[in-house]
């Protein structure tokens, strides 16, 4: 087992219907302002950009994302990931009731030599930190749905 490789998925339901789901979360520049792990976003260009984030432990992570896929009819935003972390990210919007549906996937290999170092004795623990921070976006994009 590679114990610095992950898999993620996690599950959103959201009071808003996928078209404007899709939007706010196709404006990546923007998470900083409703997802508060979401530290900075600096757009490169049309399809590039350096993220970084920071959950519950004192630490960064910063890479570079370039848009892969972008389908607002299948409702499917997905990146590949340079940097601290190496791998890829997608969103898949679907209709749930009234609301929608975000469903993330992420597999990357962490690249930070600290987490590497670490890698094993601090896998429980980087998952947990991932979880919150989901768990953050889930609530302030939410909000920000809510208040919009």
């Amino acid at each position: 087992m590679d114990w610095t490789r992950y898999r993620f998925r996690s599950l959103w339901a959201l009071p808003a219907p996928p078209a404007r789901v899709y939007d706010v979360l196709e404006r990546a520049e923007d998470y900083p302002s409703w997802w508060r792990q979401v530290r900075e976003v600096n757009r490169l260009d049309d399809t590039t950009g350096v993220i970084r984030i920071r959950s519950l432990l004192p630490y960064d992570l910063t890479f570079t994302a370039r848009a892969v896929r972008r389908d607002a009819v299948a409702g499917v935003l997905e990146i590949a990931m340079t940097g601290d972390l190496d791998g890829w990210a997608r969103w898949t919007i679907t209709a749930d009731g009234p609301g929608a549906l975000a469903r993330y996937d992420q597999v990357v290999q962490v690249n930070k030599p600290l987490l590497r170092r670490l890698a094993v004795p601090g896998r429980p623990v980087f998952r947990l930190n991932h979880r919150l921070m989901m768990r953050a976006g889930r609530r302030g994009l939410t909000a920000h749905l809510e208040a919009v």
